[in-house]
């Protein structure tokens, strides 16, 4: 399976990299195509692209790490300082690709189906338009419906974001995920807040 790395980050040494992803076996995405990892030059292509692909940021040359902290906060999933290596560049797409797609299981919950390959929900056999993160959470609360997962588990299982982060972007998903079930099933409950504890998927039984 080939990836898809669309390049963000601006620059004059913007085509270099992409020779060198070529070189590598990556395909270069053109604007509109969803990618499969987004190379990304600071907090606004990080703003723009978290929620739809998995982000590599390339920091500053005069980046602090006050810099990677705020970016991981944000909702990057790794962080290259410059200047940077090549070859290091590739592996950690490598790897940001494989952690993305290592699930790869079709989950079945009532009339819910999310394919984590593919990365496609769909209920009653009608795709949901989900974003990056949306599918996320919602594969995690599927892996176990019945399951609470804690406010903790989930920052740091989707956000990579630590305990002690104080945040509103959990609850922010959720919302916009219920919301977009029940568009295609207004009866079935499908997110559940366990109030101060975490997220569920409840009135479904796992097939």
């Amino acid at each position: 399976m080939s990836t898809t790395v669309f390049l963000a980050a601006a620059g004059g040494g913007a085509e270099p990299l992409a020779a060198s992803l070529r070189q590598h076996g990556f395909e270069i995405a053109s604007a509109g195509a969803r990618p499969d990892v987004v190379i990304a030059a600071g907090p606004v292509d990080l703003e723009r692209w978290c929620d739809e692909a998995p982000v590599i940021v390339l920091g500053r040359d005069d980046d602090r790490p006050l810099d990677r902290v705020l970016a991981f906060r944000r909702g990057c999933d790794d962080y290259v300082p410059r200047p940077f290596d090549h070859e290091e560049l590739v592996e950690r797409i490598r790897a940001v690709v494989r952690r993305s797609r290592r699930r790869g299981k079709v989950l079945r919950v009532g009339e819910l189906t999310v394919d984590e390959e593919s990365r496609v929900a769909t209920v009653g056999g009608r795709p949901v338009k989900l974003s990056h993160k949306e599918f996320a959470l919602l594969a995690h609360l599927a892996s176990d419906p019945t399951r609470v997962f804690t406010r903790v588990e989930l920052l740091r299982d989707i956000w990579d974001w630590p305990a002690t982060m104080r945040t509103r972007t959990l609850d922010a998903h959720a919302s916009r995920l219920r919301r977009k079930l029940r568009a295609f099933a207004p009866t079935t409950a499908y997110i559940d807040n366990e109030w101060g504890v975490g997220y569920r998927l409840v009135g479904l039984h796992p097939e």
